[in-house]
């Protein structure tokens, strides 16, 4: 199996802010999330672009997967923020309001125009009705883009919506663009959960999350960051019950059926128990 990125937590910070640049080097977090967009006012995009460029190439930042969201296309920053990120090579970009196939194209067109190394990534934030409803095309569209990245808040208000416990009006986008993830072999990012004292409220999402098939979630607030790590890392039982499957079937493959713990044991569950001990293995080095 090919190597498991963990993306449990991705924490948004705005890049205006010296000291949440300071503080993001000392978090836990799988990822961050540079932001030059919602966070940042309009007369500071332009400082906040020049910071989150210098942290993209500081190293201060270790394993984490450090990603800037540029200001979307159409706005009057956007082209100056696609070209100083390109040259700054951070893991990604991050674009909000991706809706087709061909703004992807357009956007990775400019990256490779722009000269953007080959480990600078593409994350497409899909939060529409219209890309929930052409989520399968946008992830396809580029090998480039390996990550997608709800946007819940404007899918909520674009659908006129509303934020309730357990996310019902939302399920259906959802849930589309978990298939066109998988469909389509790329990585999915829950969206944020707004209320940052609600820590019941967030971890019941944040569960929710994980069982629908999301690989992590994006978050506001770094006390937001061990509760998603903790949801979206396979926990104790998960990893002895993987440990087991695979040492059932080696043992038992000569015989034709295999049972762990009295349930058939598939190749498919094979597959499933191989991923998981892989993300667990990736979680435990991240930590160390």
């Amino acid at each position: 199996m090919t190597d498991v990125r963990p993306r449990r937590s991705v924490l948004y910070l705005p890049a205006s802010s010296e000291r949440a640049l300071a503080k993001a080097a000392t978090l836990p977090c799988d990822g961050l999330i540079l932001d030059l967009e919602d966070a940042v006012t309009p007369d500071a995009k332009p400082a906040a672009r020049e910071a989150a460029c210098a942290a993209a190439g500081s190293g201060d930042y270790g394993d984490r997967e450090l990603t800037i969201r540029v200001n979307g296309v159409g706005t009057e920053w956007h082209d100056d923020d696609l070209a100083a990120v390109c040259t700054a090579g951070p893991g990604a970009i991050v674009v909000p309001k991706v809706d087709s196939a061909d703004a992807v194209r357009t956007l990775v067109d400019t990256m490779e125009r722009h000269d953007a190394p080959d480990h600078t990534a593409l994350w497409a934030m899909v939060e529409t009705p219209r890309a929930m409803l052409h989520a399968e095309e946008i992830a396809a569209a580029s090998d480039r883009l390996t990550v997608l990245v709800m946007g819940t808040n404007d899918l909520a208000k674009e659908l006129y919506a509303e934020h309730v416990p357990g996310r019902a009006p939302l399920l259906t986008g959802l849930s589309l663009a978990l298939l066109a993830a998988r469909a389509t072999g790329k990585a999915i990012l829950d969206g944020v959960y707004n209320d940052v004292q609600d820590t019941d409220g967030f971890l019941a999402e944040c569960e929710q999350g994980r069982q629908l098939g999301f690989d992590g979630k994006t978050l506001i607030h770094p006390g937001q960051v061990d509760g998603a790590n903790t949801a979206f890392a396979p926990d104790e039982r998960a990893v002895e019950d993987a440990r087991g499957i695979l040492a059932a079937w080696e043992e038992g493959k000569d015989r034709g059926v295999v049972t762990y713990r009295g349930r058939m044991v598939e190749l498919l569950h094979v597959e499933s128990a191989r991923r998981t001990l892989a993300l667990h293995e990736a979680v435990t080095r991240s930590s160390s």
